[in-house]
């Protein structure tokens, strides 16, 4: 990474951006000079969301955020994005203890292959029950979710996910 700009690699599939997502990916842009919302797919996968989509409507929901960009990148390493795009760092964001389970071996594992540190930040607690699979759950079934993702995925998400008219 060049000493001039720092910059952060925020990893996910984001499929879609939550209002959780984009409180780490707020804060991460206070602390960093540059962050890559790198939206990791699995293209054997059927999404909600295509990756392009998916681009779209973090470009759409961090638009007030003049250092954010999204990105695609397919089934990779996330430590292998860092490489590419000269980030030191990557942000996630813990909603508790089952997610640092989970992403703590992933953290020391990178480190230890690449040199990336992995900087965890933890849910703010109005937002740390959000996750996107139960979010598209709740639009399936006509609930109303937005307050719970950003308001430029509102009307995609209800139209993508609308329930059949009985």
């Amino acid at each position: 990474m060049t000493e001039d700009v720092r910059r952060a690699v925020c990893p996910g599939s984001f499929d879609p951006i939550t209002a959780g997502h984009l409180d780490v990916i707020n804060r991460a842009a206070a602390l960093f000079d540059e962050v890559v919302v790198a939206v990791v797919y699995n293209p054997d996968k059927q999404g909600t969301f295509s990756p392009a989509e998916r681009v779209e409507l973090i470009e759409a929901s961090v638009a007030h955020l003049p250092n954010v960009r999204a990105q695609a990148f397919g089934n990779r390493l996330v430590v292998d994005v860092c490489r590419e795009l000269d980030a030191g760092a990557m942000i996630k964001g813990l909603r508790n203890e089952t997610d640092f389970g989970y992403e703590l071996p992933m953290a020391q594992m990178n480190h230890e292959m690449t040199g990336v540190e992995t900087l965890f930040l933890a849910a703010s607690p109005a937002v740390s029950h959000y996750s996107s699979s139960l979010i598209r759950v709740c639009a399936q079934h006509g609930a109303d979710v937005s307050a719970m993702v950003p308001e430029p995925v509102v009307a995609p998400l209800v139209e993508r996910l609308r329930p059949a008219s009985d």
